[in-house]
């Protein structure tokens, strides 16, 4: 299946959506599968949620797009929501994760200069990390796969490795102005940060008066089972990114920073022409409701629990498991090697949307309002992928 006028820059399955309800969609020809991506751990409240909708519906009758010439109601309750929810001073909106990464990494180079002159801009970041594909995020992912083929990339940047704090500890300098990591490094792997490398990382960070910037694209809002991964690990950053479930499927990201920070970005710094739009910032408000006041961050940790006993009964059951780890509804399983396509491919004819990750290892993703039975159903089916 192909489009000639779609660029060829993802292998997409074969499969032609149409539309989705809770945890489940439905393709062109009415079958329907459940979906246990999420968007890429976008849909946090599944498709179609009648909270969204009605959101959707009430906002668009009113304000879609102002621009950030002007304030907006929306705009500054959110701010002040997830300023709450975070511990953080100020919020920057955006459109998706890179952006927020790109912000990110905008504020460090400012606060380094401001603080250390032009010579205090080196970034370190984590091997086999990944914040994304425009060229700043791209210099700080950690895949030689993703960099390669878009190489010079932007300088200033130096590599150590996650969970070993003696390899940051060799490339920290007074010339640092950031470090940036994600809690739970997804894209290769679902692999968590230690609380310990942490708050080390926390602590030389504060030695040398560099800014500690967390990358919770797909781990926060939700997804750990509290409102961001670093409240369950126990060490705050300088600087929080966020995107992918903070609208629930409508494009939004966005920064979060404390005044030490924050303070230092100023008019002309940085903008966005989407960012904080009204009908983005009713959702996100929709979904902040849903995951404080409404039990679904409760929901995450009680599948979490139970999700994770089912899958290391198979572990214990079928030798092809190497290891299941991760963090609330955001769950990796490693396989033997080339297990993982065959595993994937067999669930999807199956009707059980899964994706991978890193070397080896299947994600589950499912909503965070997913229910038992709905997990029960996805299990049986990849319980058959393995045993085959």
């Amino acid at each position: 299946m192909n489009n000639q006028h779609v660029m060829n820059t993802y292998n997409r399955f074969d499969i032609v959506l149409d539309h989705g309800e809770g945890t489940w969609v439905y393709d062109s020809k009415g079958e329907k599968y459940l979906d246990f991506v999420s968007g890429i751990a976008v849909n946090c409240l599944g498709h179609c949620h009648p909270a969204v909708i009605q959101a959707i519906g009430e906002q668009s009758k009113k304000l879609m797009h102002v621009s950030n010439l002007y304030w907006t109601e929306n705009m500054m309750e959110f701010a002040t929501g997830l300023a709450e929810a975070s511990g953080l001073d100020k919020i920057f909106f955006n459109n998706s994760g890179t952006e927020a990464n790109e912000t990110a990494l905008k504020i460090a180079r400012k606060y380094g200069k401001v603080k250390g002159g032009n010579e205090k801009s080196t970034i370190i970041y984590m091997k086999e990390s990944f914040h994304g594909r425009s060229m700043g995020a791209l210099s700080v992912t950690g895949q030689e796969k993703y960099q390669e083929a878009f190489k010079p990339l932007i300088g200033g940047t130096c590599e150590a490795v996650f969970n070993d704090i003696e390899s940051v500890r060799k490339v920290m300098d007074k010339n640092v102005c950031a470090v940036i990591l994600e809690p739970v490094q997804g894209e290769s792997g679902v692999l968590p940060a230690t609380p310990e490398f942490l708050a080390e990382v926390r602590s030389l960070c504060d030695e040398y008066d560099a800014l500690l910037i967390f990358d919770e694209v797909q781990c926060g809002m939700g997804r750990s089972g509290k409102m961001f991964a670093f409240q369950k690990l126990g060490t705050s950053p300088d600087i929080l990114t966020t995107a992918k479930a903070i609208a629930a499927g409508f494009p939004m990201g966005a920064v979060m920073a404390n005044n030490r920070a924050a303070d230092h970005f100023v008019p002309g710094d940085h903008g966005c022409t989407f960012g904080g739009n009204p009908l983005g910032c009713a959702i996100g408000l929709t979904v902040l409701d849903q995951l404080l006041n409404k039990g679904v961050l409760q929901n995450v940790e009680d599948m979490n629990t139970y999700l994770m006993g089912k899958l290391n009964e198979l572990k214990d059951k079928y030798d092809v498991i190497e290891d299941v780890r991760g963090i609330g509804l955001l769950i990796g399983v490693q396989f033997a090697t080339g297990k993982k396509d065959t595993v994937a491919k067999y669930c999807k004819d199956n009707k059980l949307l899964l994706v991978g990750a890193g070397h080896e290892v299947i994600r589950f993703l499912p909503p965070l309002n997913v229910t038992i039975e709905e997990i029960d159903i996805a299990l049986k089916i990849f319980e058959a992928a393995i045993s085959k």
